[in-house]
């Protein structure tokens, strides 16, 4: 389970020391866990938290005296909440784990160890959201099966539950064709008793081999017999359930009043998308839950492929909207070219294939899909009026145990076709549960390459978004979010390639490009008669770089732009673990004029003790803040406090992620002094906004 790139863990840290309590926070987010700590004092404010605040991990430190390790675990214990506890001690020998063991302690770390402090951690945090996921899933089943009991009452198709051959649930249309008035007429009632005696042996054979667990066929004809011995000409569908939690086929008879041939021509279209006469999303869906299953059993192996064309939205511009059947058609066809005699494939979305190939190890596969790629990069895609030239962009997944779930297969496939899109396409990737590391590595190794030939090329670009003022005469002032451009002019969004930009040693070249870009858009916005201040994110990294100051200075001498318009922004947190670092940086961009902030300000255990140390002009609420504003008393709280505190000690505030008018209110009568949000106004690569 991947945590901590887009989800908060909410800490809650048991000890006396606030330092060492925001050390670790600190360290916590080093690693790459995005953390929202907390720190109770006394007794009564643990309490307060436990009953007010969600939590997800409790670190104590054993030689906590303001609130005792025992006292903690009581009120955990006493509050009902499912809050793993993580002790923290100095020294560790066998009888102090058992200790901690007996008192219901999940894990013990030391106070030295980091790196055990943070495999713990995850370990933990991934432990609880598995077991809050089951908890969901658990209620959502029972939910989908309420739902789904009062559908099939209210269906007009005749389902019926069996278990052993015995039927344990029917709906009044079953009971109906048959002509029993009630289902205590039917129940305990075997299903070959509603069968013709010529079909009897067949049918029992088709029952002991479902019993045994393999797949039933997708029709069964056959003769049923009513409650008075009247028979009529059938077919039943089986698909295999569960009924109050347990096993049990599920039944699905129709009364077959066509020719036989005509029928199974019309069940045939039923599955079929008509445009490319592969099988249809629902068909496949079926389908890929039987491989799924199998693999989970252990009982096969499969792989699975998402393909979809390269670049289509200019595809359809060049042959026309129109024309967009034949499009697909023209690419279902082709793919159809490369696959085998027992592939399966289907149309599963708009503009995108499926292909499932039984018995199909991680080489075969792979070799599926680079047939399916070559295919299309080496022919010309024909339609009725066009030649065209297509690619594709394929993501697979080598179905198994370690991935026996179709929302894993789908996702992880899903996310393998887009990765393989944002580089340009034309290329596949191929999803191994037992061999993630590979295919981990040639996935870095494909977005290096990128990001350095982005660098190399220009290939980055600015888009701005307007920061509103909440008092006072409005200024111009923009927000500027990087983004890369992709082969064919896509925008590719930072977190697709800043963590590995950070992990290669590629942050300082492109806080060098950013800074470097907004003096050149500050200078032509002054040549424009414009003072526009913009502010841009630069890593920490740059911190450490004594020649970012020399190419500001020389950028702005360049493009004769006010440094005073340049605001460069830090998150806290790099902050407070880089103090002097970023002490010495501030006072060298403060000899040019230009201004340092603060974003995700408000995150720490105590964000204004860093104040008194460095001198920002801006603080930029961490987005948390945000979520469900109106309706969050203690966020609401906690705003109006930084605001109160940053209006006595000098920097200007702001509020970014605005989702509504409420929140607008909330944040007009703290007195923040900015805001900025999609609510307000969306960023874009013009400086275009209206102010005043």
């Amino acid at each position: 389970m991947q945590l901590g790139k887009d989800k908060t863990l909410r800490l809650m840290i048991v000890d006396d020391s606030v330092d060492d309590a925001e050390a670790i926070a600190n360290t916590l987010r080093n690693s790459g866990i995005a953390v929202r700590p907390s720190r109770p004092e006394t007794a009564d404010a643990l309490a307060g938290l436990l009953a007010t605040q969600p939590m997800d991990l409790l670190l104590v430190a054993r030689s906590s005296q303001a609130i005792p390790l025992e006292q903690v675990v009581a009120q955990v214990g006493s509050s009902g909440k499912d809050l793993p506890m993580v002790a923290m001690v100095e020294t560790m020998d066998a009888e102090q784990m058992l200790q901690m063991s007996n008192l219901g302690i999940h894990a013990t770390v030391l106070r030295d160890q980091p790196a055990h402090m943070e495999a713990v951690i995850r370990r933990e945090w991934s432990d609880l959201e598995a077991r809050r996921a089951l908890r969901r899933l658990e209620s959502q089943v029972r939910e989908t099966e309420r739902r789904c009991d009062a559908l099939i009452d209210s269906s007009r198709d005749p389902i019926a539950y069996v278990h052993e051959g015995m039927h344990i649930r029917a709906n009044s249309a079953y009971l109906e064709i048959f002509g029993f008035e009630s289902f205590e007429d039917i129940e305990g009632m075997s299903l070959l008793d509603l069968i013709a005696p010529q079909h009897i042996d067949e049918f029992r054979d088709l029952l002991k081999r479902l019993g045994k667990g393999e797949a039933p066929p997708p029709r069964h004809e056959i003769e049923a017999r009513t409650l008075d011995g009247t028979g009529f000409p059938a077919v039943m569908e089986f698909t295999s359930a569960s009924y109050e939690g347990e096993a049990c086929q599920q039944v699905v008879l129709r009364r077959q009043e066509l020719d036989p041939e005509l029928a199974r021509e019309v069940e045939e279209l039923r599955h079929r998308d008509q445009v490319t006469g592969l099988l249809n999303r629902a068909s496949f869906l079926r389908t890929l839950e039987d491989a799924v299953t199998d693999a989970a059993r252990d009982a096969g192996r499969q792989g699975f492929l998402l393909v979809e064309p390269d670049h289509y939205a200019h595809l359809l511009q060049d042959i026309g909207l129109d024309a967009a059947d034949e499009l697909i058609a023209a690419c279902a066809k082709r793919l159809q070219s490369a696959l085998g005699e027992n592939d399966i494939a289907a149309r599963f979305g708009e503009h995108q294939f499926a292909v499932l190939r039984p018995d199909s190890d991680y080489h075969d596969t792979t070799a599926l899909a680079e047939s399916i790629r070559a295919a299309f990069a080496n022919h010309v895609l024909e339609t009725e009026a066009h030649s065209l030239t297509a690619t594709v962009s394929i993501g697979g997944v080598q179905i198994g145990q370690k991935i026996a779930s179709v929302t894993e297969v789908l996702g992880k496939a899903h996310e393998t076709v887009q990765a393989n899109l944002a580089v340009g396409g034309n290329r596949i990737d191929i999803f191994d549960p037992g061999a993630v590391d590979r295919a981990e590595q040639e996935r870095i190794e494909a977005w290096v390459t990128r990001i350095r030939d982005a660098i190399d090329g220009d290939r980055f670009t600015l888009h701005y978004q307007p920061l509103i003022g909440l008092h006072g005469e409005p200024i111009e002032i923009y927000d500027a979010y990087l983004r890369m451009l992709g082969e064919h002019g896509e925008l590719v969004p930072p977190p697709a390639f800043l963590p590995i930009a950070e992990e290669h040693g590629l942050l300082w070249e492109i806080d060098r490009w950013v800074v470097g870009k907004a003096i050149d858009a500050i200078g032509a916005r002054m040549k424009a008669g414009h003072r526009t201040t913009l502010m841009v994110r630069i890593s920490e990294v740059s911190l450490q770089d004594d020649s970012l100051a020399q190419h500001v200075a020389e950028r702005l001498a360049k493009f004769e732009a006010d440094g005073a318009l340049l605001v460069l922004q830090l998150p806290e947190s790099k902050v407070f673990t880089h103090l002097k670092a970023a002490k010495d940086f501030q006072q060298q961009m403060a000899r040019l004029g230009v201004r340092v902030g603060l974003e995700q300000f408000g995150s720490g255990l105590n964000s204004f003790q860093l104040l008194s140390h460095f001198d920002a002009a801006f603080l930029k609420l961490d987005r948390s803040y945000m979520e469900d504003l109106p309706a969050n008393p203690e966020y609401q709280a906690r705003i109006r406090e930084i605001a109160a505190k940053a209006r006595e000690t000098g920097p200007q505030t702001i509020a970014e992620f605005v989702q509504d008018a409420a929140s607008m209110s909330v944040l007009f009568a703290a007195g923040i002094d900015y805001a900025q949000g999609q609510f307000l106004a969306a960023a874009g690569p013009e400086m275009d906004y209206t102010f005043g």
